[in-house]
């Protein structure tokens, strides 16, 4: 699998910037078979029965609780962590960039994307198209954010990835591996603050969405992506696990 390349984050307006990531050709949905991986460092993601999506702007911006349970979550956090994070910083809005300070894993893993999207989320795409194209797969392109106190990304789109070969992202898979419902809740110890937050053209709220443990969060990408902000965490750490849905 090549190596994956930056691609510099697409200005919104002076204050606010866009995020994007550029990837050489790779594999998704039926082809990921064909890649390798290492699935077998990462916690097994049991299929998941009866979910709940919640539509907060039609099949634009959904929520899935229970996702994850707890175990799982705890468990990717706990991985993520051996490996060690790298902070991933941004040039700031006068440079044309979103300000961005959270720190970051990148994993390329076709077997774990193959995973998390036989659990359940291809279930969610079965009716839902983007121009005439229909939901392949994950991106294997994994990548883990964890958030301090006082780390934040600000107002922002997503850019879809070209994979080459008719594959393209149009969806960003979030994974809230912390939040309300943690184990940390029973110490006092909760998670505050990291709200993710979109905005209609206009600069009104469409949706604040609060980190809940396990929670899958998935929302429009590209050139109709709403503007979006993951809001300063307050106390403890947010995780999160991010990856995109392909179409073909």
């Amino acid at each position: 699998m090549p190596p994956s390349r930056k691609r510099r984050a697409r200005a919104m307006e002076p204050a606010a910037a866009g995020a994007g990531q550029r990837q050489n050709k790779a594999s998704a949905g039926k082809k990921a078979k064909k890649g390798g991986g290492s699935v077998g460092r990462w916690p097994a993601v049991k299929p998941k029965k009866d979910l709940q999506i919640n539509r907060l702007k039609g099949t634009q911006l959904l929520t899935i609780p229970d996702f994850f349970n707890s175990a799982e979550a705890k468990a990717f956090i706990d991985v993520a962590e051996s490996m060690g994070f790298t902070h991933q910083g941004s040039l700031g809005p006068l440079k044309g960039e979103a300000y961005r300070d959270n720190d970051r894993i990148s994993v390329t893993d076709p077997l774990l994307a193959q995973a998390i999207w036989e659990s359940g989320i291809n279930r969610i795409f079965t009716d839902i198209s983007v121009s005439g194209k229909v939901a392949t797969g994950l991106n294997p392109n994994i990548r883990f954010y964890r958030y301090i106190e006082g780390q934040r990304f600000g107002r922002h789109i997503d850019e879809s990835v070209d994979l080459g070969d008719g594959y393209k992202t149009y969806y960003t898979l979030l994974i809230y591996l912390s939040g309300k419902g943690s184990a940390k809740d029973s110490s006092g110890q909760a998670l505050v603050g990291g709200e993710t937050v979109f905005y209609d053209q206009r600069g009104g709220v469409v949706a604040e969405v609060a980190p809940v443990q396990g929670m899958a969060l998935l929302h429009l990408h590209g050139a109709k992506c709403m503007l979006h902000e993951a809001r300063v965490v307050k106390r403890n750490a947010k995780y999160v696990l991010r990856s995109d849905v392909v179409f073909s």
